[in-house]
Formats: C-alpha cells, structure tokens, sequence
C-alpha cells in the first residue's frame, strides 16, 4: 500500500479507488450494494475480506464480477504484483468485534487487518459501520478500541446488532451500506 493515494486506477484513471474490507458477519452476504452505490458515486472498488468472512458469507464470485477485480484475503508472495492500487479512502462494512478490537491494537495477523493499519499509518480516510452485538458492544475492550480508533481519525457510523432481514421481521432497521459513503463525503 506503499504507493500514493489518489493516482486512480487502470481501468478509470480518473476515479478514486476505494478499498472495501469485509468482515464476517451474516449482514455481508449483500456487500455487493455497497460496492454497486460506490460505483454509482464514482468509484472503483477493491476487496479485501476476513478469511472467515471468504468462508461463505458473502458471495465471492458475484463481488469480483462487480468490481472486475480479484478478492484480496491472502498475503502477496515475495515479487508479486500488487492488484490494487493505493486506497484513496477505506470502507470496513461490517466491521465485526474481533477485527475493531485487533486493528485498535495493531495485531496485523490477516492480510484486512494489516491493510486498516497501514490505513490509518498513511493517514487514508477510513469510514466503519460496525456490526457488534449489543452484549459485545458493551464489552470494555471494544468501547476502548473505538477511541482509539477514533482517536486515529477512523469515523464509525452508528452500531448495527442485528442480521439482514430483520428490519422486516425484528424491527431492527436495515442495516444501510451508503452511510459508510456518507461518512467518507462528510470528510
């Protein structure tokens, strides 16, 4: 990620390219209108995933149609190429517990959550929506993990406890992928 932001993409060199990061969480399965509602805005969209989150929550095939570019959850080999470009912003939608509370602390063991702390290293706009259970949300590390992320100039959305579809059945609301894109505007 070392290249500079802000330099487009081979495919549109003139519109920004926006890095989504996927969590597990079952709100993932319908990723695919944050990166349709980017585009829409004029960006061109990379993925980086969770590997628990490439274990099924979401479609992968239908995400790299979109994007026309590869899912990114492994690490480069030495003297690989780099299929992104640097990020000009950073989307993390859902951003689950445990990658909140490993990013707060710096524990890169994956290549998503290496990519947030590079992020926020270069000082890349960062925007989450996080999807957290009330009774994790309520937990002491993650409270402190969001200030310090906060603190960092990451801006998170309001919290989302539930799964898709239970705005319908639940009464909880949906869970509204086009706040992160606000947030970003917002900036």
């Amino acid at each position: 990620m070392s290249e500079q932001a802000g330099t487009g993409t081979a495919q549109n060199p003139l519109n920004p390219f926006l890095y989504v990061v996927v969590c597990a969480a079952g709100v993932a399965r319908d990723v695919g209108g944050l990166i349709t509602a980017a585009r829409d805005r004029g960006w061109e969209v990379g993925v980086f995933a969770t590997p628990v989150a490439m274990s099924g929550f979401f479609d992968t095939a239908a995400v790299e149609t979109l994007t026309g570019r590869p899912i990114r959850s492994a690490w480069r080999r030495p003297g690989d190429p780099r299929p992104f470009p640097a990020p000009d912003a950073v989307v993390v939608a859902p951003a689950t517990f445990n990658t909140v509370n490993k990013w707060a602390a710096g524990l890169a063991d994956t290549l998503a959550v290496a990519t947030l702390c590079e992020a926020c290293g270069l000082g890349v706009p960062v925007a989450v929506l996080p999807c957290v259970s009330d009774a994790l949300a309520s937990h002491p590390a993650y409270r402190e993990s969001l200030a310090r992320l906060r603190g960092m100039g990451v801006h998170f959305g309001d919290p989302y406890a539930g799964e898709a579809g239970e705005g319908e059945r639940g009464g909880r609301p949906e869970f509204g992928w086009e706040r992160a894109l606000d947030l970003l505007e917002r900036r």
